[in-house]
């Protein structure tokens, strides 16, 4: 006689037993991590909800890690020899599950420091990386890797040696428990890994009960997040719509009108942006254009922007060119600040262009346009040029030359990101020097404001006693930089160069908002020779306004697909300013003080900004400012993956 409870029994043991291993794993996780970030917990609502969030997430988890198993494990318990087998497949498996898992926990404090989130694609983007970030990594967490890597291979034995014993079968199960069983355990692994009886299965935007962004995250767990997050960049890649659906048409419309030219200025009916920009300043010698990027240098740091008192060259030097004191950042990395300074492109939840397949060939970049006109075109940047696919996004859209560490003969300094910011300088000194009277552009891009903070002694007086700090390499790089613009005045090039300095990013973008708005304010200067009446601008502005800008400075008139706001015109002074921010799978419009907050499968959400965080508005209903953040990204989306951005 078969005995149908003692089968199922036995089956069920071998399946579910390890897998209550993972779950207080992953609430014992969670429940630290709560600890260590119990202010934010106990400020936001729902917090007790957000937990038992937590524990839904974690079997969603393991039932999409372990349906497929589940239901082929029956079927070779009914033979003791195939079993045997089968048994190690399983063990393993479940292993190299659990060593993720524990892994993933363990870099979320390190990550959330750096990030305020738990893992996400940047996670993964990293650790393509891997000379770079394990430098930064040994530099920075030596402890946390000494103990990860003690504390991943004891977990993942203990688990494999408690899982061989919870998982023995002494007699076959019967033929018919086992048939009966798959569908089953099919089902309720199925419905485990939905979790929901809705249209859709649950994802990040069920937990996103709070305005604070990392306490929706904690309700996840970080191996969860991660292969979201890859999920997600492969379907926005393919055209994956995040935010919501729009007409193309109505896109374009929306998108026309902010950037308030003439409809006659549009000159491609297959290219919706294609424009003819006239220069508001005719030159008779169209000037050299230098864009110096510098690496994580945001408002917080600046003096003159209220900040720390770290960049004394930097707030000289405002005083003598055209100074953007609402600018904003698009995004949180330094290929999401190329993207937007370099080519005037929107950001999407997307990995920036700089990296995706489609925008390698034939995008536009302000190199291609202006290598048309005659100049020289360069890239020089002190670490590794293929760092982010830089040099192969450059080469394939209009920059001739690239510079790099390996082009350095001799240094004052060589640290993990590259060759000091003295020595960036000096080599693009020198190289703008030997040009003459031919005219040239470069994107000069500096490292040594990038953890693990390091940088030659002797240069500056330090502002924390610590040397490898952010302040101190704060320091340090506006130092390099005041050097380069005192070489650069005595130059045979002054005369004839427009400069912009602008942050690709902030160092660290945190915050209790579901975006961190005051963690995207940067600083902008355009100075040179030709500058001769030094100006503030107060108009808020993005990152994406400054190529039509430069254009304009240089005396350069053309074609091109930019959106972005020409502001040298008063009329675009004087009209109302906005910014577009990516931030993870979250994008915040801000038109004036009122921001629009799109996120995945959720309703549109209307902030007021006071200059600090995002102030809730749930009385707004203001349409126009959701949709015009809804057409921003959808251009993005679609220009990129139709190829209409050239």
């Amino acid at each position: 006689m078969i005995n149908f409870r003692n089968d199922f029994s036995r089956v069920l043991l071998i399946i579910l037993a390890p897998l209550f291993l993972i779950l207080i794993f992953l609430t014992l996780s969670r429940l630290g991590l709560f600890a260590w970030q119990l202010e934010r917990v106990q400020s936001a609502s729902h917090y007790g909800f957000i937990f038992w969030q937590g524990v839904r997430f974690d079997l969603v988890l393991v039932a999409m890690a372990m349906i497929l198993p589940a239901m082929l494990t029956p079927l070779f318990a009914t033979h003791l020899g195939l079993f045997r087998y089968w048994r190690r497949f399983l063990l393993v498996y479940m292993t190299a599950w659990f060593v993720f898992i524990v892994f993933m926990e363990m870099a979320t404090p390190s990550f959330i420091n750096q990030y305020d989130s738990r893992p996400n694609y940047l996670f993964v983007e990293y650790l393509k990386h891997y000379k770079e970030v394990g430098g930064t990594l040994l530099a920075e967490y030596p402890l946390q890797l000494l103990l990860a890597g003690i504390m991943v291979p004891l977990l993942g034995l203990a688990f494999y040696r408690v899982s061989k014993r919870l998982t023995v079968l002494e007699k076959p199960v019967g033929w018919i428990p086992a048939l009966l069983l798959v569908p089953l355990l099919f089902g309720g692994f199925l419905m485990a890994a939905r979790s929901t009886f809705d249209h859709r299965p649950v994802n990040p935007s069920t937990v996103a009960l709070t305005t604070d962004h990392l306490v929706n995250d904690l309700a996840l767990n970080s191996a969860y997040t991660v292969l979201y997050a890859i999920y997600l960049s492969a379907k926005d890649e393919a055209g994956g719509v995040a935010y919501g659906k729009m007409p193309f048409d109505q896109v374009v419309r929306i998108i026309r009108n902010e950037m308030g030219i003439p409809d006659s200025a549009f000159t491609s009916p297959q290219l919706p942006t294609h424009h003819l920009q006239q220069s508001s300043i005719p030159r008779k010698r169209p000037l050299n254009l230098v864009i110096v990027l510098e690496e994580s240098l945001g408002a917080e740091f600046v003096g003159r922007m209220g900040g720390l008192p770290l960049t004394p060259n930097l707030d000289t030097l405002a005083e003598e060119g055209i100074w953007f004191e609402n600018l904003y950042a698009t995004g949180t990395r330094s290929v999401r600040g190329i993207e937007a300074v370099v080519s005037g492109f929107l950001p999407t939840p997307a990995p920036s262009v700089v990296k995706l397949n489609k925008s390698q060939r034939d995008f536009f970049t302000l190199a291609s346009l202006l290598k048309q006109k005659g100049y020289d075109t360069g890239f020089i940047y002190g670490g590794e040029g293929h760092f982010d696919n830089m040099r192969s996004f450059f080469m394939g859209n209009g920059f001739n030359y690239t510079i790099d560490q390996d082009d350095y003969p001799d240094t004052a300094f060589h640290a993990t990101w590259g060759v000091s910011d003295e020595d960036l300088f000096a080599a693009a000194d020198k190289k703008f020097s030997s040009y003459g009277e031919r005219p040239f552009f470069a994107l000069v891009f500096t490292s040594s404001n990038h953890s693990p903070f390091e940088f030659p002694d002797g240069r500056i007086e330090l502002y924390d006693q610590e040397k490898h700090t952010v302040n101190n390499a704060v320091k340090y790089a506006d130092y390099a930089l005041g050097r380069f613009f005192a070489a650069a005045k005595r130059s045979n090039y002054w005369h004839n160069t427009i400069f912009l300095v602008i942050a690709d990013h902030n160092s660290r973008v945190y915050g209790t908002s579901l975006v961190p708005v005051e963690r995207f304010h940067i600083p902008g200067l355009i100075l040179g020779g030709p500058i001769q009446h030094p100006e503030v601008v107060g108009t808020l502005a993005s990152q994406i306004d400054m190529g039509p800008t430069l254009l304009s400075l240089i005396g350069i008139s053309g074609e091109h697909p930019m959106v972005g706001r020409d502001l040298t015109l008063p009329r675009n002074r004087n009209r109302t300013g906005r910014a577009i921010m990516q931030f993870a799978n979250t994008l915040a419009y801000m038109e004036g003080n009122d921001v629009a907050v799109l996120r995945p499968d959720l309703p549109p959400a209307l902030f007021r900004y006071d200059g600090h965080e995002l102030v809730e508005q749930p009385d707004i209903s203001d349409n126009s400012l959701s949709e015009k953040a809804l057409a921003y990204s959808l251009f993005a989306q679609r220009a990129y993956a139709e190829r209409l951005y050239r």
